[in-house]
C-alpha cells in the first residue's frame, strides 16, 4: 500500500510540473560561489574562503527509525599567485566528528591542486582533483541539486565526489561550443571492492594510492540552444601490486592489468522555471571472476544506472531571487546486471532497485536552501544463499520501502 501511496503522490506531482511548464519556465541555476570565482578568473581577491555543509533528518519507514545528521561540513581555500598559477583546496569533516574507537565520520581532503592557465582556453591542473564524471561529480554543492540526498545512481553506481590524484588537461574549441577535458589518475584497487558498492570502495582519494596502475578518464561537453550534453569515460587498472604479487593471485598487473571500464552520457535542458535532466552510465568488469577467487568477493562484471528528472521553479518571474522548485526524479540502478559464472559470485536480487523521488526546495537566497521529499524504494528478490547466520530475531526482507527527508544546506 505504502509504494502505491507514494508513487500516485510522484505522479501527481510530475503530472503538475508538465502542465504549468508550458505557461512559465525557468530552470534552476547554478550557484558561482568563491571558488568558482577563483576558478573562473573573476576573483576581486588572491587569496579566496569559500564552503558548503549539509544535515538532514530521515526516517525509514520498515525499521520505524529515524536519524538527524550533519552530513557534511566542507572548507576550501585558494590562491592566485599570478595570472598563470593557482592552487585550490578542500577540507571536508562527514557525519560532524572523527573519534577514536567508534565507527563513522571521516576527515579528508576534497581536492589539492595546482591549476597552470595555458591560454585562455586551456589549463592543465596537477594534484588531486575531481574528474568530469556525470553531472554531480563537479556540481555537488547542495544548493545546486535537486532532492536532500544525491541522486542514488550518482552515489552508488558513479561515487559521488570520486578524486584521484594525477594530471589533467582540460580546454574548450575555439570554433564550435565544446568543452574537453583528459586525466591521468591512478588506478583503483580491486581489493577494496566490496559486493553492493560497486566501485567506490577501490577509490584511494589521495591516500597511498596504488600508483603501479593507472587510468584515463575524459569528457567532451557541449551546448545547444537549452540543451547542455556531455559524454565521459573512465579506463583503468585494479591491480597496484606488483607482477609478482600479482601473478600468485592470477591477477594482471601493470598499467592497465585487470581493468575497468564505465561509459557515461547526460543531458541538461534549462528553459526559464522548467528543467529536465537525464544521465545514463554502464560499468565493465570483464575479470571481476577472478578477482573474486583472489580476495574472495562476490563482485560483478557489469553494472549500470540511469535517472531522469523534471523541475519547475513556482517562484520565476517574481522580481527576488527566491526560488521555490518541485521536482520528481525516477532512478534505475543493478550492481549485479551480470555475474561471473558460479560458483565465482552468487547474484544479489536486492541490488537491482528502483527509486522515485518527489519534493521540493526552497532557497529564499541562491546560496541557502531547504528541502524535503519522499523517496520509494522497491528491489528485487534477496537471495538466501547471502543469508549467512541471520539474527534470531531478523525480520523477513521487505522489497519495498519509502524515507521521508528533510534538510538543509548552505554555499558560500
Amino acid at each position: 500500500m505504502a509504494i502505491r501511496k507514494w508513487a500516485g503522490i510522484a505522479a501527481m506531482m510530475l503530472a503538475g510540473v508538465v502542465a504549468n511548464a508550458q505557461y512559465r519556465t525557468q530552470a534552476q541555476q547554478l550557484v558561482l560561489s568563491n571558488e568558482d570565482s577563483l576558478q573562473a578568473g573573476i576573483s576581486s581577491s588572491k587569496t579566496v574562503i569559500s564552503g558548503y555543509g549539509s544535515a538532514f533528518y530521515q526516517r525509514d519507514f520498515n525499521k520505524k527509525e529515524s536519524t538527524l545528521n550533519l552530513e557534511r561540513a566542507v572548507l576550501f581555500v585558494g590562491h592566485q599567485f599570478n595570472n598563470k598559477i593557482s592552487v585550490f583546496t578542500e577540507l571536508e569533516v562527514e557525519d560532524a566528528k572523527v573519534a577514536g574507537g567508534e565507527s563513522g565520520g571521516e576527515v579528508s581532503m576534497e581536492q589539492a591542486y595546482l591549476k597552470f592557465n595555458l591560454n585562455p582556453k586551456q589549463y592543465i591542473i596537477a594534484g588531486l582533483f575531481v574528474p568530469r564524471i556525470g553531472i554531480l561529480n563537479e556540481n555537488h554543492l547542495p544548493v545546486n541539486f535537486n532532492g536532500v540526498e544525491r541522486p542514488m545512481v550518482e552515489q552508488m553506481a558513479i561515487p559521488a565526489t570520486w578524486r584521484e590524484l594525477g594530471i589533467g588537461l582540460y580546454g574548450s574549441l575555439n570554433q564550435s561550443p565544446i568543452n574537453y577535458s583528459l586525466a591521468i589518475v591512478n588506478g583503483l584497487n580491486s581489493s577494496g571492492f566490496e559486493h553492493g558498492t560497486g566501485i567506490r570502495d577501490g577509490r584511494a582519494e589521495g591516500r597511498n594510492a596504488t600508483a603501479n596502475n593507472l587510468a584515463i578518464t575524459a569528457s567532451l561537453q557541449s551546448s545547444w540552444k537549452n540543451f547542455k550534453f556531455q559524454v565521459s569515460g573512465y579506463g583503468g587498472g585494479t591491480v597496484g601490486l606488483n607482477k609478482k604479487s600479482a601473478y600468485s593471485l592470477g591477477l594482471n598487473s601493470g598499467g592497465f592489468g585487470t581493468p575497468i571500464y564505465l561509459g557515461e552520457a547526460d543531458v541538461q535542458y534549462n528553459n526559464n522555471a522548467f528543467s529536465a535532466k537525464a544521465l545514463g552510465t554502464y560499468i565493465y568488469y570483464p575479470d571481476a571472476g577472478k578477482v573474486n577467487a583472489a580476495y574472495s568477493k562476490n563482485l560483478a562484471t557489469a553494472m549500470y544506472g540511469a535517472y531522469a528528472e523534471l523541475g519547475y521553479n513556482w517562484l520565476y518571474n517574481k522580481n527576488n531571487n527566491q526560488q521555490f522548485i518541485s521536482f520528481v526524479r525516477a532512478e534505475v540502478l543493478d550492481l549485479n546486471a551480470s555475474t561471473p559464472a558460479p560458483p565465482k559470485a552468487i547474484y544479489d536480487g536486492t541490488e537491482k532497485q528502483t527509486h522515485i523521488i518527489a519534493g521540493f526546495s526552497y532557497l529564499p537566497i541562491p546560496n541557502v536552501v531547504l528541502k524535503a521529499d519522499v523517496r520509494v524504494l522497491h528491489t528485487g528478490q534477496q537471495n538466501p544463499d547471502l543469508v549467512i547466520n541471520p539474527a534470531p530475531n531478523a525480520s523477513p526482507y521487505q522489497q519495498n520501502n519509502s524515507f521521508l527527508n528533510i534538510g538543509i544546506g548552505y554555499s558560500f
